[in-house]
């Protein structure tokens, strides 16, 4: 493996820190002057992710004007120094970097401006862009950092910012539970990245990046792995991934700007982001690599799964999330060349779902808050500009060329049959598998809302297509869905081989199919679930639930893993807690106060003996007296 080096930064990129420094004094601004900025604090929070890609794209210019390894760094002050522990507030610029910084802060700013138009009507605007702002501050620290301790300390501000932006309707119970939970089970996940880190330093010395990837050879197998599941599961908790994907649905609670901004260019991606970053550790270890991998394809046929059930159109989207999230995993989880195949779907991944989930938002709009899928139809004719932008980000999810979704999705399941062994079939054939299932489900969820007969309840009078603030960012969306694939195929794994690597060579790796017949059969079972899916609800579907198999109803109750997460941890961890109540509150305390009563009881009845008479102590004397007497007698008699 090439040695890691950084090398201080210069000119621009010296000032990398503004990219947190300016959406996060913007969210301070918000937080702090209260109402008296409600007037024009949601420009604000929209100039800051702004100018910070401004920012971050002249930094990627210039970056790309060097030579070498494009790889700088800067380090502002020491954060922790205890000991031989020495740790940095450092930033990192390397072309891993700079294209989470565009994701985010270009992604992230479109999202921005279409909430001045969905948030316009809520009272606490304002404060949701406050909140906004902090969540775009802390992803770009997770991706600056050029130690493990300041991605985590990103990753633990992300975590807190998501939990304000997922239960910010906070008086619905089922929005704070949706935070709560959102909040819990990333405890989960993180827990396992902060014990990685202190296992980093026990064995190295250092969480520096460049430190811990030169050296992590040095390591037994045995600590790789353990370093590598520790990571993994950090990674899990934060993107989505079995076991950790109950909360990602749950977030649909939060305002539809959250939703893309979640599930489409910030959050979800920090555990592809952390593999991909870890990747000299990953790269390490067969049998780690081999974990992921069976995390990713196991996760993306739950998403699929479940997605094919559900009827409400922002869980049909965050089902879908976690499925598309699950290839990125099982990319960067094949290794070698595919680490840059999973980060070129993450970027194609953030155009078309952040445009699915703001289309899903202006159908909200305009249909007084709908979400049920079996009560919209024909809203093509209402929503031109979002049907059309919708429709264009789903061809590109499910993989038609020439979208960005076939350019990015396709490598992934060529790559996962050309692994050698049997595990290359079975790899291969899930991720074959899932683009069916999706091009089912997300066809379904297109016909049921845009096409086939009206379904809309009594409440909702005149559908209306959103206003301009809310479709300009729909229509550049779009654009990206149709263009950005194809561009990124080509230019991003070589822009990203200082960091990921050589890009995978096809005809190198070929192990069981070749190229051609893969895409074949890929675009094969697409079209082959888009049009079942198409001709079992182009006439709608039925307006209540209807009673089902085995499998249909499993995935309506997202196949037990929240039955399986109450009965496995919840219940028994609430037995416990109150276990440890009663014997803290019996037991110790009980052991305490009982002390204390014996103290207090026999000091009172101690106390009535001094009753200040001479009488009563003379007796006292005399009693004493005549005992002693008696026992020296006693002792006497005996002798």
């Amino acid at each position: 493996m090439t040695a890691v080096t950084y090398e201080p930064a210069t000119g621009l990129l010296s000032s990398m820190w503004l990219l947190v420094a300016i959406p996060a004094a913007s969210a301070a601004v918000l937080l702090l002057l209260g109402r008296r900025a409600d007037k024009w604090g949601h420009w604000l929070g929209v100039l800051a992710p702004v100018v910070a890609f401004a920012l971050g794209l002249s930094m990627f210019l210039q970056l790309d004007d060097l030579s070498g390894e494009r790889a700088v760094q800067v380090n502002l002050w020491t954060f922790i120094e205890s000991g031989s522990l020495n740790v940095k507030f450092g930033m990192l610029f390397d072309p891993l970097t700079a294209v989470f910084v565009l994701l985010i802060t270009g992604v992230g700013s479109l999202i921005h401006l279409y909430a001045v138009g969905y948030m316009s009507h809520d009272s606490g605007r304002r404060k949701f862009f406050g909140y906004f702002n902090l969540f775009v501050a802390s992803m770009l620290l997770l991706v600056l950092g050029n130690n493990f301790v300041m991605l985590y300390l990103g990753w633990e501000a992300v975590g807190l910012a998501s939990y304000l932006l997922i239960s910010f309707w906070y008086l619905r119970n089922s929005a704070a539970t949706a935070g709560k939970k959102a909040f819990l089970m990333n405890r989960v996940g993180d827990a396992g990245f902060a014990l990685a880190i202190f296992l980093m330093f026990a064995q190295l010395g250092s969480v520096n990046y460049d430190t811990v990837f030169n050296n992590v050879g040095s390591l037994s197998a045995t600590v790789v792995l353990i370093m590598g599941l520790l990571l993994l599961l950090g990674a899990a908790g934060k993107s989505g991934q079995f076991p950790l994907q109950a909360w990602l649905p749950d977030a649909m609670e939060g305002p539809t700007p959250v939703s893309a901004l979640i599930h489409a260019a910030t959050m979800v991606t920090a555990g592809v982001y952390l593999i991909a970053r870890s990747n000299p550790i990953f790269s390490q270890n067969e049998t780690l690599q081999t974990v992921v991998v069976s995390v990713g394809a196991l996760t993306l046929l739950i998403g699929c799964i479940i997605g094919c059930a559900k009827d409400d159109i922002k869980r049909v989207l965050a089902w879908s999330t976690v499925s598309q999230i699950g290839y990125m995993f099982l990319g960067v989880g094949l290794g070698g060349g595919a680490y840059a195949l999973a980060i070129v779907h993450l970027l194609a991944h953030g155009f078309f779902k952040a445009g699915l989930f703001l289309g899903a938002g202006s159908v909200m709009h305009g249909m007084n808050d709908q979400t049920d899928i079996r009560r919209f139809g024909g809203l093509w004719k209402y929503m031109k500009i979002t049907w059309a932008t919708f429709g264009l980000a789903w061809l590109a999810i499910i993989g038609i060329p020439p979208l960005s979704g076939f350019f990015s999705k396709e490598p992934i399941i060529v790559a996962a049959f050309n692994r050698p062994g049997w595990t290359g079939w079975l790899y291969g054939f899930a991720a074959l598998l899932g683009a069916g299932l999706t091009a089912f489900y997300m066809t379904r969820l297109f016909i049921l809302t845009f096409h086939g007969p009206k379904r809309w309840t009594d409440d909702i009078k005149h559908p209306h297509e959103s206003p301009a603030v809310m479709t300009i960012p729909l229509i550049l969306l779009a654009v990206g869905s149709v263009g950005a694939g194809a561009l990124m195929a080509t230019r991003v794994p070589e822009w990203l081989e200082p960091v990921l690597g050589e890009p995978i060579n096809e005809e190198a790796h070929l192990a069981h199919l070749n190229h051609t017949l893969i895409t074949v059969l890929s675009i094969g079972i697409t079209v082959l679930g888009a049009g079942l899916g198409y001709l079992l609800f182009r006439r709608g579907t039925a307006l209540v639930e209807q009673p089902a198999g085995p499998l249909v109803t499993a995935a309506r109750r997202n196949l037990y893993a929240d039955a399986f997460n109450e009965a496995v941890f919840e219940k028994p961890g609430r037995w416990l807690t109150r276990a440890l109540v009663y014997v803290d509150s019996k037991g110790v305390d009980g052991l305490v106060n009982g002390l204390a009563a014996l103290v207090g009881g026999s000091s009172g009845r101690l106390r009535r003996t001094q009753t200040g008479y001479v009488r009563t102590y003379a007796l006292s004397m005399l009693t004493g007296a005549v005992l002693v007497v008696g026992a020296f007698l006693l002792v006497i008699a005996q002798g």
